[in-house]
């Protein structure tokens, strides 16, 4: 995984993250490490390219999206409730640097969510289009299929080392006591 010395990805603080007004809005909440720290998932896809997908996504199904970053906490369900709660539809996809994503739901409790993909080493520019729509149905009160995503009951014993190795380098981003704040999408900078 690379870290800021490759950085492809700028993502620029614009101010605190508001409660959103438009019911027609998906926040993608970013965990403290995404294309900061980190600018890969574990396999190394590029968080540029996350983002991308994910918004492309969102777009296709004619709901628009929103970019925050959680800096008090690097845990997945914290981070989407978050900015489920932010959402103006009370949706929310949250990303690790990883690759681990969840869509949650305002009103659900914080360890609940509408769809998990914990196999961040599974997950690739199709999967994270497709969450992305799913996210954009759901904010449409749709009830969309589960995004198909491959299964490997290999894929946590085989990455499960370098998954605890991010872990802890997410947790070092932590800005403790930082409320979210709404982060632009910026062209791709020189390392």
């Amino acid at each position: 995984m690379s870290t800021a010395t490759e950085n492809p990805l700028s993502l620029t603080e614009i101010g605190p993250a508001e409660r959103g007004t438009r019911p027609d809005e998906v926040v993608i909440a970013v965990s403290p490490a995404f294309a900061g720290f980190f600018t890969r998932t574990i396999v190394d896809v590029p968080h540029a390219e996350v983002l991308r997908q994910l918004m492309a996504g969102i777009e296709e199904q004619g709901v628009t999206s929103r970019l925050i970053r959680v800096w008090d906490t690097a845990d997945l369900a914290a981070i989407a409730h978050t900015g489920a709660k932010l959402s103006g539809s009370g949706i929310c996809v949250g990303l690790l640097s990883r690759g681990t994503t969840m869509i949650h739901q305002k009103d659900l409790a914080r360890l609940s969510n509408l769809e998990l993909f914990p196999q961040s080493p599974l997950l690739d520019a199709e999967v994270f289009r497709g969450i992305g729509s799913n996210a954009a149905q759901y904010a449409k009160g749709e009830s969309p299929q589960p995004v198909p995503t491959r299964n490997d009951q290999m894929a946590r014993p085989r990455w499960q080392a370098k998954a605890a190795l991010l872990h802890l380098k997410e947790f070092e981003q932590i800005r403790t006591g930082v409320r979210p704040v709404e982060v632009a999408l910026g062209a791709p900078v020189a390392g």
